[in-house]
């Protein structure tokens, strides 16, 4: 697990570049504290920051050379199957330095061109210098697990793990892109290949891009399945086929040269992954948990128990006070604004998990592959009653009725509103709508009349929309989840997940997020995945004989704060002095009278309007660090805090 960072110079070097990429790479510093690497060549400079996890040694350092000293590689992340790939081409006479997944990805490179990325399993982003043919490769892997930014200007590309390595270009001009932040303040995220900022991309998942003098050419070389296995026609049938692929590659993940362990939930996902981990271990496993001081949002005695049930040795740490203090230095580890709230006990967890590891096994991946959420039940139940009454009966009918339970501003009519909004849209449209953090009424309420025209005219459903109807599978649940595999699931939940990590120098690994159990997931007929109120039926049963039959009756309960509380409570003044300053970027945008009146209404305790006011807050921090320069937020120290931690 590491950071890398370059740029090319097709136009010839550039006189800062050592210095430019020591300032790129230091910025990224907590991805890879055990090394740095640089290297300015004709044409190419490359930058590495390492965080060692396997062949601890010096000489696994990069950017690494190639054998003939033609190619040039910097890279992110893990390839689990390089030894079977290393044997394969030993036994063709491939000779090796070191013991090292980076070395064998330039040897693969060298024996098979672009199609190497077809060998690899892992997670990564690596970008490989050919010199021969005066060409850059950037390569993200297929689920979208480690991020990489691209810049593109004046005949150039620079690159980067991070989007604040490119801000550290002196040519770089931060203008916010405004249909991204449109995109933010629904979703709590920007969504891939959009950044914040114009000009600066992210290479999509499963993607690779060529560079070279004559420009920029990208394509897509994995996509998740779509269509369904019919040898896969039972619970039995299907789990039975699973079960052996979930076992192979725990086992692949265990491969390390550090200490190993897990985060551990108590719910069904990381659940199995710590029984499969147990299985194939010969020592206990350290397992880390994270709780709230509060019985609505704690799963700690679950956690506990689980793991005594697998006599693992578990850690925990509960999340009491300092929160206000915590928010500052967690969000400061992200480049654009992001508002997820489950980044503040990932944040935690990655730090309990650093105590004691280097790599940690996470369970992220079992809800989006085997339809896990709840969202997916809800969905379900309207589609149903969608395609019941058809397009007239139903689109503009119910649109006049949610518009007038929606003026009333009573929070149960609302709710009601948002019900029959979604019942009459089309079906994309309507699962991005019900999956958001904000509705349309509220965002026309919130928006000030001279606010870019993106804020009144970009639709930020139509990437939903477009993933939604590109993909061919059967049916509905099949196509909702092809949108999260590509969407939600690379554009949230693993930036929420490699930022948190990293912050901690903590590579975590994602066994459900193989790629091979993400195609075993889609290849499934959807009602072996979902249910009436059953979810995640083929892996429940799959790992029946693994999990304790009650973990597996767990309803999920989801991985959040109590963040409601926490912005009436310790929060409360500085999100009252930030959204309302008088010089807040938020005015640029949003009415001030109606972000007042949303405020006072949650602090009052009136309403409800958590997600609102936490992606404002969230919003608002970011801009004052990012577009008017603010110094008092700093990334935080890559140093792991000390904290008091229960060990069982």
């Amino acid at each position: 697990m590491c950071g890398i960072a370059g740029f090319t110079q097709f136009r010839g070097p550039r006189p800062d570049a050592w210095s430019l990429l020591r300032s790129m790479t230091d910025s990224i510093a907590h991805r890879g504290p055990d090394a740095e690497g640089l290297a300015v060549l004709e044409g190419i400079a490359l930058g590495h920051r390492r965080l060692a996890i396997i062949d601890l040694r010096e000489i696994g350092n990069q950017p690494m050379a190639s054998s003939d000293g033609t190619c040039q590689i910097v890279f992110n992340g893990e390839i689990y199957n390089f030894r079977a790939l290393r044997a394969e081409l030993e036994k063709e006479g491939v000779p090796f330095r070191t013991d090292t997944d980076t070395e064998v990805i330039l040897a693969l490179y060298a024996r098979d061109g672009d199609e190497c990325v077809h060998r690899l399993n892992g997670m990564f982003a690596f970008a490989l210098w050919d010199a021969r043919r005066r060409r850059l490769l950037l390569v993200r892997d297929r689920i979208g697990k480690k991020p990489l930014y691209l810049r593109e200007a004046g005949g150039e590309v620079a690159f980067a793990s991070e989007l604040k390595a490119l801000l550290r270009l002196p040519e770089e001009r931060r203008r916010v892109r405004h249909d991204a932040v449109v995109d933010y303040f629904f979703q709590q995220y920007v969504p891939d290949p959009k950044s914040i900022f114009e000009g600066i991309e992210k290479l999509e998942p499963g993607c690779c891009a060529s560079v070279t003098a004559d420009g920029v050419r990208r394509w897509r070389y994995w996509s998740p399945p779509t269509e369904h296995d019919p040898r896969l026609d039972s619970l039995d049938a299907a789990a039975e086929a699973l079960l052996p692929v979930l076992e192979d590659s725990v086992r692949l993940r265990l491969m390390s040269d550090v200490p190993l362990g897990a985060f551990l939930s108590g719910g069904v996902d990381s659940s199995g992954v710590v029984a499969l981990m147990a299985d194939a271990s010969s020592t206990p496993v350290t397992t880390c948990s994270v709780g709230f001081d509060d019985d609505r949002f704690d799963e700690l005695a679950e956690a506990r128990a689980l793991a005594a049930h697998f006599h693992c040795d578990h850690r925990e740490f509960t999340v009491k006070a300092g929160v206000e203090r915590d928010i500052e230095r967690i969000l400061s580890f992200f480049d654009e604004p992001f508002a997820d709230p489950s980044l503040v006990p990932t944040y935690h967890v990655s730090a309990l998990a650093r105590q004691a590891v280097t790599v940690a096994l996470s369970g992220d991946g079992g809800d989006e592959g085997f339809a896990g959420y709840e969202k997916y039940v809800l969905d379900a139940r309207e589609h149903r009653i969608r395609s019941r009454l058809g397009f007239a009966a139903r689109h503009l009918p119910l649109r006049l009725l949610a518009r007038g339970l929606f003026a009333s501003r009573l929070a149960v009519l609302e709710r009601g509103a948002s019900f029959l909004d979604a019942i009459a849209d089309d079906p994309g449209r309507a699962y991005f709508s019900t999956n958001s953090s904000m509705s349309r009424h509220e965002w026309r309420a919130l928006v000030r009349m001279g606010a870019p025209d993106a804020f009144h005219t970009y639709d930020p459903a139509a990437r939903t929309m477009e993933l939604y109807a590109r993909a061919e599978v059967p049916d509905h649940l099949s196509r909702i989840q092809h949108v999260d595999l590509q969407s939600w699931l690379p554009g949230d939940i693993l930036v929420k997940v490699d930022r948190m990590s990293m912050a901690h120098s903590l590579e975590a690994r994602a066994p459900l997020l193989d790629y091979r159990v993400i195609e075993f997931g889609t290849s499934l007929p959807s009602h072996l995945k979902l249910l009436g109120n059953e979810k995640k039926r083929a892996l429940r049963h799959a790992l029946a004989r693994r999990v304790p039959a009650d973990v597996l009756a767990r309803r999920k309960r989801g991985f959040t704060p109590p963040l409601a509380d926490w912005l009436r409570g310790p929060l409360r003044t500085r999100l009252h002095d930030t959204l309302l300053a008088s010089d807040a970027g938020l005015r640029c945008f949003f009415d001030g009278r109606i972000v007042r009146r949303i405020l006072e209404d949650h602090l009052s305790g009136r309403r409800n309007h958590t997600y609102c006011l936490w992606s404002l807050y969230v919003f608002e921090r970011w801009w004052q660090v990012y577009v008017m320069g603010e110094a008092r937020i700093q990334p935080a120290s890559m140093d792991t805090e000390t904290r008091e931690v229960v060990v069982t």
